[in-house]
């Protein structure tokens, strides 16, 4: 597959979001190593539907797994990856998690509690040339439809450690953004898994909605 392929799907998923083509489907992503990859499974489908409300863009509420590895990546603009232990990635799953991130796909990294020491040598093997920075406050993927002028907001308490948008930028664009003790996917659930506060689940649904429009626009 040549790398103008998956440009062009990327952007005829936006087009379709915004017309009466088959919705836009939310990727969660399948990784090895052991992790609960399908941790929180009601978050990516109250994302959606709260997307679909709020941003008018046609989000399936019914979210699609998908396989590091699997060529099917390049189907998904946005892919979201949650658990609380340990992730792997093979040489082959390496390089076409960078083939589709380099193509303009955005991957969303949510450490559910224990994820970090992981996380942070798999991306390492992707982009060996990049590392890893905490967004400031007053980067636009704090600032699209919602404000967010404190950064991520805390939704769960881990460590007692502020949360951190941690993120990596290829060419100028956020291609993986990070977000540690901050639980974002813990506040996108049904409010009868963690009895989130309303204004936590709210926030968590708006700061989601703000990556995911980052992610269609960048």
């Amino acid at each position: 597959m040549k790398k103008i392929a998956p440009l062009l799907i990327f952007g005829f998923l936006f087009l379709s979001s915004f017309s009466s083509n088959p919705p836009l489907k939310l990727g969660l992503l399948k990784y090895n190593g052991g992790g609960d990859w399908y941790a929180n499974p009601t978050s990516l489908p109250n994302l959606a539907v709260f997307v679909k409300q709020q941003l008018g863009i046609n989000v399936d509420a019914d979210q699609g797994v998908v396989e590091v590895s699997s060529p099917d990546l390049f189907n998904y603009a946005f892919v979201h990856t949650t658990g609380h232990g340990n992730i792997t990635l093979s040489d082959a799953e390496a390089k076409n998690m960078r083939t589709w991130l380099t193509a303009g796909g955005f991957w969303h990294i949510d450490d559910n509690y224990g994820m970090d020491p992981y996380v942070r040598p798999a991306l390492k093997k992707i982009f060996p040339e990049l590392d890893l920075i905490e967004l400031p406050f007053n980067h636009s993927i704090y600032h699209q439809h919602f404000n967010f002028n404190n950064g991520l907001p805390k939704i769960h308490e881990h460590d007692g450690k502020p949360p951190k948008g941690w993120a990596l930028i290829y060419q100028g664009r956020v291609v993986v953004f990070y977000s540690y003790e901050c639980d974002l996917g813990d506040g996108w659930e049904d409010y009868s898994v963690h009895k989130d506060t309303p204004e936590k689940h709210l926030a968590a649904l708006q700061m989601g909605s703000n990556l995911i429009q980052y992610a269609f626009l960048h």
